[in-house]
């Protein structure tokens, strides 16, 4: 259940509306975070209903769904839900037994709600893409608190179709349904936002000062997509090309220590690349010993950054050789990540909300 609360009562003067009328808040201005999402349980059945969803997406899966129908259905929902049922079990938050993006997005709305106080009128929720809580749920209650205004900040720094883009589309599709619909603006993606980056390097200089080794090189990974995404002209690529060199040259890393790659390919078809894993490999065994990991396009940690890259390509990297390995955190609900979703926000809301004195 989402916890989220509205931060004031904004209620219409009901002294001359007849005893009919229908009962309508209004006046209020919500933020609402969008992420990709989590499964509701680990089980088979539960992680087979979120593969469903996910892959089932077309800005996900650009396949014919004469081809794509039966691969997903009688084969990967067949063989795949039990795998990954385990890898989201070794990363489960059990306190709350929800995955950990689930745990770091509510926090980070929690954290960015308390940041926006001197406007009483705003209300801050969060959403996930695949899953629950769905957009359709909390743009409803948004709207039912009285937000006549609401931005979507999709939390991606990089844009692509298959998560700015599709969290979009869901949260469309929510409107669609309304009869009185709300005023929306959507945050642009930030892969080059100069605070954006700050925030990134000054996280990375705290968690690279915390190791007990210097890395020998250092890898910003980012998640892949098939390469015909990039040729049909997402400029996703390019926002991650950006992104790590504005990085490198923020913290001022020699180019020759510095890769950029890509994770997390499925399927056989060619992939955005370097490969991450293959990149881990090679430098092992060409002698590297020290390695050092940060993904600066998750604004969260997840499967993809807890599982596979803090376990699966740490393995990788010792296997053939290497001894000293680090994943560096995801900005997550950090000082430096909710400066960046406020420093967002508060561009994106000028006009709606009081500046902040």
């Amino acid at each position: 259940m989402n916890e989220m609360k509205p931060t004031a009562a904004f209620e219409p003067d009901r002294s001359t509306w007849p005893a009919s009328h229908p009962k309508a808040n209004y006046g209020r201005i919500g933020v609402l975070l969008l992420n990709l999402g989590t499964p509701d349980a680990t089980d088979y059945w539960s992680m087979r209903r979120y593969l469903k969803e996910f892959l089932s997406d077309r800005r996900v899966i650009e396949v014919p769904k004469l081809i794509w129908w039966p691969i997903l259905n009688l084969i990967i929902l067949t063989l795949r839900p039990g795998p990954k049922g385990r890898d989201y079990a070794s990363i489960w938050n059990n306190e709350r037994d929800e995955g950990p993006l689930k745990t770091i997005t509510r926090a980070q709305a929690e954290g960015l709600a308390k940041r926006l106080t001197e406007d009483p009128r705003v209300v801050v929720d969060w959403a996930m893409r695949y899953a629950n809580p769905t957009t359709e749920s909390r743009l409803k209650w948004l709207q039912e608190q009285g937000c006549e205004r609401i931005l979507l900040l999709p939390l991606y720094p990089q844009y692509a179709a298959a998560t700015t883009a599709t969290a979009n589309d869901q949260a469309f599709r929510a409107l669609m349904k309304m009869r009185w619909q709300p005023f929306v603006r959507v945050a642009p993606a930030y892969h080059d936002d100069p605070v954006y980056i700050d925030n990134l390097a000054k996280s990375m200089e705290k968690n690279l000062a915390k190791l007990d080794f210097e890395p020998e090189k250092i890898i910003a990974t980012f998640h892949g997509m098939p390469q015909k995404y990039l040729d049909n002209g997402d400029p996703y690529h390019c926002n991650c090309q950006k992104t790590s060199r504005l990085l490198r040259e923020r913290l001022g890393i020699e180019k020759d220590r510095w890769l950029t790659t890509f994770q997390s390919r499925f399927g056989n078809d060619p992939w955005l690349q370097p490969y991450t894993d293959e990149t881990i490999k090679q430098l092992a065994k060409d002698g590297v010993k020290k390695l050092a990991l940060v993904a600066p396009g998750f604004s969260a940690d997840c499967l993809e950054t807890l599982e596979e890259l803090d376990v699966e390509n740490r393995e990788y990297f010792e296997e053939n050789g290497g001894e000293r390995y680090a994943y560096l955190p995801a900005l997550n609900d950090s000082e430096e990540g909710l400066a960046v979703i406020e420093t967002i926000a508060r561009r994106e809301l000028k006009g709606w909300i009081k500046e902040k004195s």
